[in-house]
């Protein structure tokens, strides 16, 4: 009999939250599913480590006795270290991150723990996806999610993701009926405009809270922010090497 892949399974909104919840639903039709992930909310934590401090990890008791949960105090990305090097008894055939609750298209990439997480993977040679759900809100619906989870986790285990790339995906805010497919995409050209609200705390000490708009600068049709305004399902291929490799020449015109 075949052996079931392997597959790892994390995020950055926690353990516990809604999303990660349904992606293990779904990614255990499909293999065998093991969960490293934090045991508390890590949004925004891009792709940090814990290195002056110590990282604990615990097994968790799930409902399904076969079901390997581990909650760990650490980012998106010691999970996966963690899972790799001390935990998984393999290298796992996939890792899986999310499904993050809100958006990672665009420049939101830049700063998102769950496609750390992937990225993570892929740095290590396992191919990598990372689920997005275009809804902030903690109860959010993630049932439109599940076969477009299916379709495209089974896609890459059947044909495989090119080496140094991960998968990011992206799925609008719809009900399933109203998902229009799924769309191979470019990054969109995007940045937030950024503000602070500075306050005072009741000591007298200034105090701040990040806010800003989000701005799409770019008016392609190939963009991730085009197919998610039009309801269809982002892919966008995501390279971890950050070399601007055209402009190398241009710098070496230099007078260095």
């Amino acid at each position: 009999m075949t052996e079931k892949p392997l597959i790892l399974v994390t995020n950055d909104d926690g353990i516990n939250a809604p999303g990660i919840r349904t992606l293990i639903e779904v990614l255990n039709t499909i293999g065998e599913v093991v969960v490293v992930a934090p045991d508390s909310p890590q949004s925004g934590m891009g792709h940090a480590i814990t290195i002056n401090s110590t990282l604990y990890v615990r097994q968790i008791s799930t409902k399904n006795e076969s079901q390997l949960e581990y909650s760990c105090s650490g980012t998106p990305a010691d999970c996966v270290k963690l899972g790799i090097r001390e935990i998984l008894k393999r290298k796992p055939d996939l890792c899986v991150s999310g499904i993050n609750h809100g958006s990672n298209a665009s420049i939101n990439v830049i700063y998102s723990g769950t496609m750390s997480a992937a990225i993570e993977a892929g740095i290590e040679g396992i191919p990598a996806i990372g689920f997005s759900l275009l809804d902030y809100n903690w109860k959010a619906n993630f049932e439109a999610c599940k076969p477009f989870v299916k379709t495209i986790t089974e896609n890459a285990l059947k044909n495989g993701i090119p080496n140094d790339v991960v998968l990011n995906v992206n799925i609008p805010n719809v009900s399933k009926e109203n998902i229009k497919g799924i769309k191979i995409c470019r990054q969109a050209k995007a940045n937030w405009v950024e503000a602070f609200d500075k306050r005072k705390n009741p000591q007298g000490r200034d105090y701040y809270w990040l806010s800003g708009e989000f701005i799409n600068l770019d008016s392609g049709e190939d963009t991730d922010e085009w197919a998610l305004e039009n309801n269809y399902v982002s892919v966008v291929p995501t390279q971890f090497d950050l070399t601007a490799h055209k402009h190398i020449e241009t710098l070496n015109n230099w007078n260095l």
